[in-house]
């Protein structure tokens, strides 16, 4: 079962007394970029981790999960990062034992930074009792389409309103699309230059040989408040959506729901584009 928490970019998945937390995009030294620029902004590393302490305080959960982006600069890693990080997680794992990450496209270079404890998964994803998640920049393993539903981040998700004096506001969104199963399965065999499982050889056509269960995928909002987001009801916004699985034709972007982190539905995409 899937619960997102009211107010907070994160959700809990539960199975039976097993209890997981799931954020996404904590973005760790987003500052330095700023601070290179010549604009200088203290750590808010230390508000981040009170707001995640705070998360872990009222849903006590058993094990969480980061799903990618715990550090902001992508390829590399910057001073502020060395500090920040380790110091971060340490503290995280005062509070719960079971930490998870899933690498996303901003990990570059994050072994060195984590506890020894700390595991560490493949952008590809991973499977929780018919559900599967996934960082979202790359295609999720096949055996994630196993599941019923898919779970990424990746895409910071906002909503874009605007009056009718131009005054513009963004906030925090979650998204709910339905999925087509044959289309995502088939989208991916294309991703690794299969047409058909004809063309494969008998031990690839058997690992490729699956049957898709995906009926919807959850996008999460950022954890990290500091950063903006993708304004997802802009109008010509499709073209810019980041991540093989919003690209492909599996995906309904324009029906797909829009929550507030409250909870609040706010319609689907192609019905907000009007507020843009």
């Amino acid at each position: 079962m899937l619960t997102p928490i009211k107010d907070y970019p994160a959700l809990v998945h539960q199975h039976k007394q097993h209890k997981t937390l799931v954020i996404a995009d904590l973005h760790l030294g987003w500052e330095i970029n700023l601070i290179q620029r010549g604009i200088h902004v203290p750590s808010q590393m230390l508000k981040i981790r009170q707001k995640l302490i705070e998360l872990i305080n009222e849903t006590k959960p058993d094990t969480l999960i980061i799903l990618g982006d715990v550090k902001n600069t992508i390829a590399k890693t910057e001073l502020g990062e060395w500090r920040d990080i380790p110091e971060f997680l340490e503290t995280i794992r005062t509070k719960i034992n079971d930490i998870q990450i899933i690498r996303g496209n901003h990990d570059g270079n994050l072994e060195p930074l984590l506890p020894p404890s700390i595991k560490l998964h493949p952008s590809t994803g991973i499977t929780l009792n018919m559900t599967g998640f996934f960082h979202g920049h790359t295609w999720p393993a096949r055996k994630l389409l196993q599941c019923k539903t898919l779970v990424m981040g990746h895409l910071h998700p906002t909503v874009l309103f605007r009056d009718s004096l131009g005054f513009r506001i963004t906030t925090p969104v979650w998204i709910k699309a339905q999925c087509d199963q044959e289309k995502l399965k088939n989208s991916l065999l294309k991703s690794k230059q299969y047409r058909t499982t004809k063309t494969l050889t008998a031990g690839k056509r058997k690992s490729f040989d699956i049957e898709p269960k995906v009926s919807q995928l959850l996008i999460m909002p950022c954890f990290n408040d500091f950063l903006g987001g993708r304004p997802v009801n802009k109008k010509r916004e499709r073209r810019r959506y980041i991540g093989p699985v919003l690209r492909t034709d599996a995906i309904d972007v324009d029906k797909a729901d829009i929550y507030l982190l409250d909870g609040t539905f706010l319609g689907t995409i192609s019905q907000l584009k009007a507020l843009s």
